[in-house]
This record gives structure tokens, C-alpha cells and sequence, in this order.
């Protein structure tokens, strides 16, 4: 049985921190509301993480399925810190990738309507551990989808590490094992989070405008 572990609650009234402070590029830097959460603080969460994955999934052989293209930044920072604590333990386990690619959003708005737009053959998955890394769950539609889809395998097992989960109520009920953050029901750019393709350069989460929003509009 899947156990969820404690994640860093991110309350509705967080003010997050002044832009100005704060390394960013300076294309953006007249384009953000605020920095909801700065880069350190995600390496410092992203860095412990690890220890509560190895400790349910680390029986046996894992593959790191990434969810692009938000979710590749976490993707890889998470896996380099498994490999490090492969490095540095007695009990270490061997560890692959592999990626698939969904769409969900126009603008700022989740459709509803998920798409699986690029991947390999699943097949590959079967009588594994896999561990499927997002960026975000807001209404927890996507995982509703995909989750039937790699199951259908004959998977050892599988888990679910999402680096933002948003408090919606639009939300289906969804919950993964493993989070980094959950956050309030706000649109977040950054840490390759993207609006249209823009602030993925961003190495903080960050929240945008409504101006700025309208500005990128597709």
C-alpha cells in the first residue's frame, strides 16, 4: 500500500518574495508578480526526497518515467540526487529512464482533454518499478489518465513524484505518493514550468501578472 509522506504546505496568503531580490533574467524582470518559490528551496526539498522513494520503491529495479516538458527540471535534479544517495550507500539499485510527452493546457486553463503527444513504446515498462515525475497535479486529470494507461503493463510497481500539487476544487481527488510542495490554486511559471513556452529559463517558481498573461497569449 502506497503511503503519502509529509510535503511543504505552501499557505493560501503567502506573500513569496520580491522579484527585485531576487537572481532573475532580465527579459522577465518587469514580468513578475512574485517569487513564490525560490530556487534553493526547491533544491533543498528535491534533495530529500530521494530517501522516501528508495525507502518504498528501492526493492528493485526503477524506471524514472518523465513527463515533459514541465516536468524534466525536476526530473533530472531528482535523479541526480537518487544517484548520489546511490553513490554514498550500501544498498543501491540500478536506475533507467524514459519520457512521454502530454498536453493539457491552452493559456492558463487546463482543457480537460489530455493528449499523449510523444513517448516510446510503454511496453518497455512491464514487471517494473516505475516512478512517473510531474511538475504539477492541479485537477489530478492527467494521472487519472495515464495511470490506467502504464498499468495496463503488468507493472511490479508504480508511484507517483510531483514536485507542485494544487489545493482546486476542481480536483478529482488525486493524490500522488511523493510531493514537493503543495501550493494554492494559483498559475506558476518557472523551474521549466512554462506559459506558452515562456519562463521556462526561470530557475525559481514564480507567479506572473494577468497582464503578462494576456501578453503571452496564444
Amino acid at each position: 500500500m502506497a503511503i503519502r509522506r509529509p510535503n511543504v504546505v505552501i499557505s493560501d496568503d503567502e506573500s513569496g518574495y520580491d522579484p527585485d531580490v531576487l537572481c532573475i533574467p532580465n527579459h522577465y524582470a518587469e514580468e513578475l508578480e512574485k517569487v513564490f518559490i525560490p530556487h534553493g528551496l526547491i533544491m533543498d526539498r528535491t534533495e530529500r526526497l530521494p530517501g522516501d522513494v528508495m525507502k518504498e520503491m528501492g526493492g528493485h529495479h526503477i524506471v524514472a518515467l518523465c513527463v515533459l516538458k514541465g516536468g524534466y527540471t525536476f526530473f533530472a535534479d531528482l535523479l541526480d540526487y537518487i544517484k548520489a544517495l546511490n553513490r554514498n550507500h550500501d544498498k543501491s539499485i540500478p536506475m533507467t529512464v524514459d519520457f512521454i510527452r502530454l498536453k493539457s493546457y491552452c493559456n492558463d486553463q487546463s482543457t480537460g482533454d489530455i493528449k499523449i503527444i510523444g513517448g516510446d513504446d510503454l511496453s518497455t515498462l512491464t514487471g517494473k518499478n516505475v516512478l512517473i515525475v510531474e511538475d504539477v497535479i492541479d485537477t489530478g486529470k492527467t494521472m487519472q489518465t495515464l495511470l490506467p494507461l502504464v498499468k495496463q503493463y503488468n507493472l511490479k510497481m508504480v508511484r507517483v513524484a510531483s514536485l507542485l500539487v494544487k489545493r482546486t476544487p476542481w480536483g478529482v481527488g488525486y493524490s500522488p505518493e511523493f510531493v514537493g510542495f503543495e501550493i494554492p490554486d494559483k498559475f506558476v511559471v518557472g523551474y521549466t514550468l512554462d506559459y506558452n513556452e515562456f519562463f521556462q529559463d526561470l530557475n525559481h517558481v514564480c507567479v506572473i501578472s494577468e497582464a503578462d498573461k494576456v501578453k503571452y497569449k496564444a
